[in-house]
């Protein structure tokens, strides 16, 4: 029997983190499917990424193995560091800069990214979250932030 050690990792990985969010969900109520608690929807996410975790386990188990290969150190850093350079600048910069701003720095991430498809992905991202977030949810984000208001007429 082969196995393939980076699918077994990887479906392990999934079932200890949704073992650990169940585990996390326990003290909350759960209430029922047509009247859920807190704690129900946390759950059901936890049980959906276990079975694909058990799913891709099992995979594993019937394919050649593969070696790792090189970590992908830059994307890595960029995607990571996209959800933080939100939280850092959505207050102060408002809901179009930093959007732009994460679009542009998760686009880095690829080793193929040009300036053209930066550009792209950023206009594309940026109007979109705009109008799904800003207009079509309503949520309560200034779209220019005081960092950026005094620069743009009319904000």
């Amino acid at each position: 029997m082969q196995i393939d050690i980076r699918e077994i990792v990887c479906g392990a990985t999934f079932i200890v983190i949704a073992a650990l969010f169940a585990l996390g969900t326990m003290d909350l109520p759960m209430g029922s499917a047509l009247r859920m608690g807190p704690g129900y929807f946390p759950l059901m996410l936890a049980l959906i990424l276990g079975a694909l975790g058990l799913v891709i386990l099992i995979k594993g188990l019937k394919h050649e193995p593969q070696s790792f290969g090189a970590f992908p150190w830059r994307g890595l850093v960029f995607i990571l560091g996209g959800p933080i350079v939100f939280g850092l600048t959505v207050r102060g910069l408002g809901l179009v800069p930093s959007i732009a701003l994460v679009a542009a720095v998760a686009t880095l991430a690829s080793a193929r990214s040009n300036l053209r498809m930066l550009a792209i992905i950023t206009v594309v991202l940026t109007l979109f979250c705009v109008v799904v977030f800003s207009y079509g949810l309503g949520l309560p984000y200034a779209r220019f932030g005081p960092w950026v208001a005094p620069f743009i007429p009319g904000v």
